[in-house]
Order: structure tokens, then C-alpha cells, then sequence
């Protein structure tokens, strides 16, 4: 494929505020800011996101927010204190001159900071304002308070995770949190295709709750046409047979699905049991269902016969669908991810060299460089010289009390 000529990103000029925290809402806007919008993101000036104090793995005190890094990659910080009314209001003009708002408090919340889609929107109508919440901003559970592990439980996608004699159990990514941000990355695109096309803003509303149940899949159909909640079968399929995470030799596992009955002979030549193959009961896809247990401990006991490297290339040879269950470290050194250069480097102005997952998509816009996690309030000044059009050493001053105020803490 011939090389692709860089293009302006997608959102090149759209001026995002940002002012949530956490992962569900600065996934969302990290995303934004991946397709070229000019993040600022808004916060408290003397802690900012909880994110900055947690997940300091390195142990090189207070400078490594490394679980802030993950979601927070090409945005600018502007400290400013919500609850002060003077700059309150730098952050409404913030928003005046903004093409996005996203915010992700506890229903209310923003509103009571006056900085609410009413407040705003009579400011500024062509706004896409994007609230993202546990449970919606209606409803009788509008007000509980929710954490990714809480929807993982309610949205049914802990039922049907764990071993079936095991007890329900969580993904071990926040990954309610994470499809919360990228339909709201999604839809606020939208929002600012049609902002663009009539002139008017939008409000769009993001429940974490609704967000995770749209991302179940197929198995959905169970319930909402059957009726029946589906059952949790571990690393099996209940639809497909064989399909588990096998243990080979030297004690790796490896994922194996027979997706259909094409499959079988090129599944049972890999193994070297033709002798499967030749059964009657294991020819049709519900047969072998229907023989779980008796095919299953066969592979397995096939499976342990040789080491992952030489299940590597006879599954290959034969064109079976496999992957070998990687830790995170192996999974980000994984030969094709490097080849896609999905693991960045970037330069943190304190911390240094670190790595970061870039976006997970190759187009003509996409470049090979991503700006770093900001400092807290390190744009300050900046942002709103740049936005507001205020004299520099106005703008300067504020980024100064800040700084002053931390260091005096």
C-alpha cells in the first residue's frame, strides 16, 4: 500500500472544555483530542483529577501519575476553582468561545457550579454539551453513585465472566468506563456535524449503565428474544465446540475457536485426530455441542503434548483461528502491535520519556507523534490568551497563584 499523505485531523479547530476526571469522561475527550480538537481540559487548581494521585507505579513520588498518563495524552490543563465566583466565570467564557463542553459530576453537580447545559447553552447555542454519568440524569437511579466494577454488575456482563462454578466475575480492564467515553466521543461528532449544518447545539446524555449493555453482543438475543439470561461458561463458547484456553507443555495457554463446521477438519489435522473427524456425533457444529465435555477433555489432553511454539506453527500451517494468552507486558510487546505502532513515546515535562497506546486507527490524519499528559495547570496562562484574547501578563498571573498556592501546601 503506498504511503499516505498527511491531512488535517478531522476536528482540527473545534475547541473542546473539558471538565471531567476520572476514566469514563477523559476517555472520551482524549479521543477528541486524537482527532485534532484542542482540548482544555478544567481543573481544580490545587489537586486536579483524582487520577494524578493514584497508580504511581514507578515510586518516583509525586511526578509519575502513570494511571493519569492512560487517558489524558494530547490535552492542555487550565487550573481554575469552579467554586470562585471570578474564575467561574473565565471558565463560562471558556465555554462561550467553545465548540464542545463534556462533563462527567454526579447529576446536579454542574449545574449547582453553574456551569449546566441551560447556563451554557444561553451563552453559547451552537454547543454540543455531553454529560456523562453511572445511571443517566433521569430516572429513579439518577443519583447512585457508580464506579466501572458497579455497571460491570448491573449491565449482566459480570453473570456471564468467571468459571460456571465459580462466582460472577469482573473483566479485569474498566471497560464500562472506557465504552462510556467512546460512545460519547461519538456522539459528540455527530453533535458537531449537525451544530455545524443548522447552527444549533445539543445536549447529549452518556449513562454508563446504557453504554455497557450496548456492547454485550449477540448474546443479548437470548434475553430479549427468548428470555433466558445467558450462562457463564468460562473460556468456552456456548455456542462453539472446542473453544477454550488450553494449556500446552511448557505451561502457556492458548485460545482456540472452532468458528464453524469448515473449521473442524483443519482443527482435528492440526491436533492429529483425525479420529474426531471420522466421529459422527462431532460432524455437525450442534453435535459437538452437545458433546462439550467429552471433545473438550480430549483437546485439552491434546494440548498438552507439545509446547506453545510448536502449536504456533501447526496452528498456522493449518489456518486455525488461535492467540496465546498474554500478560499486559506481553501484550503490548507483541510483534504486530509494534508493527502498527500502536505504543507511543512521548516527552512528559517531568517525568520524561514515556509510552502511551496511541489511537487505535491508521488513516491519512493519523500522525506518528502525540503530545503528553499535561502538568496540572500547566496551560493555564496560555489558553486563555489564546481563547479570550487577555493580555499575556493577565493571563500569566493566575497560572502564577496557583503555582504559589501548591507550593505553599
Amino acid at each position: 500500500m503506498a504511503a499516505q499523505t498527511a491531512s488535517p485531523r478531522p476536528l482540527e479547530g473545534v475547541r473542546v472544555v473539558d471538565l471531567t476526571r476520572v476514566i469514563a469522561g477523559p476517555y472520551c475527550t482524549m479521543m477528541l483530542a486524537d482527532m485534532g480538537a484542542d482540548v482544555a481540559k478544567l481543573e481544580e487548581p490545587m489537586h486536579g483529577d483524582e487520577l494524578r494521585w493514584v497508580g504511581r507505579y514507578r515510586g518516583r513520588a509525586a511526578h509519575d501519575e502513570d494511571y493519569f498518563y492512560a487517558s489524558n495524552r494530547g490535552k492542555r490543563s487550565v487550573g481554575l476553582n469552579l467554586k470562585d465566583p471570578q474564575e467561574r466565570d473565565i471558565a463560562r467564557a471558556l465555554a462561550q468561545v467553545a465548540d464542545v463542553v463534556v462533563e462527567n459530576f454526579s447529576p446536579g453537580v454542574a449545574e449547582r457550579l453553574g456551569m449546566g447545559w441551560d447556563e451554557l447553552r444561553a451563552l453559547n447555542p451552537r454547543l454540543v454539551y455531553c454529560s456523562i454519568s453511572g445511571f443517566g440524569q433521569t430516572g429513579p437511579a439518577r443519583n447512585r453513585l457508580a464506579l466501572d466494577p458497579i455497571i460491570q454488575a448491573v449491565s449482566g456482563a459480570m453473570s456471564v465472566t468467571g468459571d460456571p462454578d465459580g462466582p460472577p466475575t469482573q473483566v479485569g480492564a474498566p471497560l464500562g468506563d472506557v465504552v462510556s467515553g467512546m460512545f460519547a466521543a461519538y456522539a459528540i461528532a455527530t453533535g458537531l456535524l449537525e451544530a455545524r449544518r443548522s447552527g444549533e447545539g445539543r445536549y447529549i446524555d452518556i449513562s454508563m449503565q446504557d453504554s455497557m449493555l450496548a456492547v454485550l453482543g449477540p448474546r443479548m438475543g437470548e434475553a430479549l428474544q427468548a428470555g433466558i439470561s445467558p450462562a457463564r461458561y468460562g473460556n468456552q463458547n456456548p455456542m462453539r465446540v472446542p473453544a477454550n484456553a488450553y494449556e500446552t507443555a511448557d505451561g502457556r495457554y492458548v485460545a482456540v475457536i472452532v468458528q464453524n463446521d469448515h473449521h473442524w477438519l483443519a482443527f482435528c489435522t492440526a491436533i492429529e485426530r483425525m479420529d474426531m473427524h471420522r466421529e459422527a456425533r462431532f460432524s455437525t457444529m450442534a453435535g459437538r455441542v452437545q458433546c462439550r465435555k467429552e471433545i473438550d477433555t480430549a483437546v485439552a489432553a491434546a494440548f498438552r503434548m507439545r509446547t506453545a511454539e510448536a502449536w504456533q506453527h501447526r496452528l498456522e500451517a493449518n489456518r486455525v483461528p488461535y492467540g496465546f494468552v498474554n500478560d499486559y507486558l506481553a501484550a503490548v510487546r507483541d510483534d504486530q502491535v509494534a508493527h502498527r505502532g500502536l505504543i507511543r513515546p512521548a516527552t512528559h515535562p517531568v517525568s520524561g520519556a514515556i509510552k502511551v497506546v496511541g489511537p487505535p486507527w491508521k488513516d491519512a490524519a493519523a500522525g506518528s507523534e502525540v503530545a503528553p499528559p499535561p502538568l496540572l495547570g500547566q496551560h493555564t496562562a496560555e489558553v486563555i490568551a489564546q481563547w479570550l484574547d487577555w493580555p499575556a501578563v493577565e493571563a500569566g498571573k493566575l497560572q502564577e497563584k496557583h503555582e504559589k498556592l501548591r507550593s505553599a501546601a
